[in-house]
């Protein structure tokens, strides 16, 4: 369990996040996924069931309270567990989508609740931790997203099969991936592999890697201190040229801009933290 506070770098909020049950305790914020923009706030919560390169967006309460939120990671060994106690049919009104957002329920919210509770009592975590964490994802698996979860613990639906080449394309992000190749890690035919890949990330593959690759830039240029150049041949390009250029589209500024603006942040980050 994470526990996201006030204001945040928004270099942070562009990351690939990973399968997580995210709510809002404070505030509202909005997830860009591919071409789908997603708004929620404490009156619903937001389910993400495979890694996706993501940007967020995070606004205070309207009281003025600072942006407040809690997330789960999704345990798919625990969800397998659960799903002998739940019926076979779960309805899911986005059982082919990777991300969506539900309204939060009294029985979620109070299971929430007593696992933030946690945090005053840290001695009681390990006994009743992974207890709360089951109850907090057999809700969810109640709820509209239970399909969405029941797909990616189970070997042969399309979600499952999708996320097999969204771990390849992770691991070998540098590397050609020509999508038929992607298409038979997923066993799938390569007009339904690029469907139910679209379906599931609001992404082409092309694009899915493109955003991966200028994340992984971002990190190496910003905490690994090399060149653009350097950079760009790390994470597969050709042509600096070309990297630059898509990058600036995708981040807006040119890679050595913003990766000056994202260090001298950190900095100053880090010394108000030592005043």
């Amino acid at each position: 369990m994470a526990m996201v506070q006030g204001a945040i770098p928004e270099h942070e909020l562009s990351a690939v996040y990973e399968p997580m049950v995210n709510l809002i305790l404070q505030g509202s914020k909005s997830m860009t996924v591919g071409e789908r923009v997603l708004h929620y706030c404490p009156a619903n919560y937001f389910v993400m069931s495979v890694d996706l390169p993501a940007v967020g967006t995070v606004w205070p309460a309207a009281s003025g309270a600072p942006y407040l939120a809690v997330a789960l990671t999704l345990d798919p060994v625990v969800i397998a567990s659960l799903l002998g106690d739940l019926p076979e049919s779960i309805h899911s009104d986005a059982a082919a989508a990777g991300f969506s957002v539900a309204a939060m329920t009294e029985e979620l919210m109070d299971a929430w609740v007593r696992m933030l509770r946690l945090m005053d009592k840290p001695a009681d975590i390990p006994a009743l931790a992974p207890a709360y964490e089951r109850e907090i994802l057999f809700r969810v698996l109640q709820g509209p997203h239970g399909g969405m979860l029941r797909e990616i613990t189970t070997p042969d639906t399309a979600m499952a099969r999708v996320n097999r080449a969204i771990q390849l394309i992770r691991r070998d992000f540098a590397e050609p991936l020509p999508v038929d190749s992607l298409a038979e890690e997923a066993m799938m035919s390569v007009s339904a592999f690029h469907r139910h890949f679209k379906s599931v990330t609001a992404m082409s593959p092309l694009q899915y890697q493109k955003r991966i690759r200028l994340l992984q830039a971002r990190t190496l240029l910003t905490v690994g201190g090399k060149s653009v150049t350097t950079t760009a041949f790390e994470v597969g390009y050709e042509s600096p040229t070309q990297f630059s250029r898509e990058y600036a589209r995708a981040f807006g500024l040119s890679p050595a801009r913003d990766a000056a603006r994202i260090v001298a942040d950190m900095r100053n980050v880090s010394a108000g933290l030592q005043s």
